[in-house]
């Protein structure tokens, strides 16, 4: 059981209640995540900044949410891969993307595949990637520079991420069908 807060705009600290509001806009909602996170305005501001500039890289859409749902696979955040396995299918990445990268397999789609590869890889080595990853990665199409785009979407999702297995916020109901069990080690 979690000890912290979801809050909601009315309820949040006065410097986290723009970004909430702003999220509001966006989705029609105020995700949980970000609830919990509004009890660090520190948190909740640094966040939609970096949240905002990564919606706004060179990456598409289907692409930055299929990294954020490797993302959060890798790092067993049960709410951000139901959030994102919902997200993701709305961009259109396929069912079978979205369930190959649920079951922390690599997407039939090469593009999406050398995303979802370099992601987990920075991950799981703590940023380190060697000349055969970043190789695979710009023969799939990627420049070097985008390397720093998936590292700053690697970067928000860490946060999201990490405030949910912290927090433990309710997911909520229209993602239910999409709720995600990290497997047990």
């Amino acid at each position: 059981m979690s000890n912290h807060t979801v809050h909601t705009i009315q309820t949040a600290p006065e410097q986290s209640k723009p970004v909430l509001e702003r999220l509001q806009r966006t989705f029609g909602l105020v995700p949980n995540i970000a609830g919990a996170m509004a009890a660090s305005p520190t948190l909740i501001n640094g966040f939609i900044g970096l949240f905002e500039r990564v919606h706004a890289s060179r990456l598409s859409e289907p692409q930055i949410q299929t990294l954020l749902l490797t993302n959060a696979v890798t790092n067993r955040s049960e709410w951000a891969a139901a959030f994102h396995t919902a997200l993701a299918l709305q961009q259109g990445v396929s069912r079978a993307d979205v369930d190959a990268i649920r079951e922390a397999r690599l997407p039939a789609d090469g593009n999406l595949a050398a995303l979802s590869a370099l992601a987990r890889t920075l991950i799981d080595r703590r940023g380190r990637i060697d000349c055969a990853d970043e190789k695979r990665f710009i023969d799939a199409g990627f420049g070097a520079a985008q390397i720093l785009d998936v590292i700053a979407v690697v970067a928000a999702s860490t946060i999201t991420n990490y405030t949910g297995s912290v927090t433990q916020p309710p997911l909520e109901a229209q993602f239910a069908e999409y709720a995600w069990q990290a497997p047990t080690r």
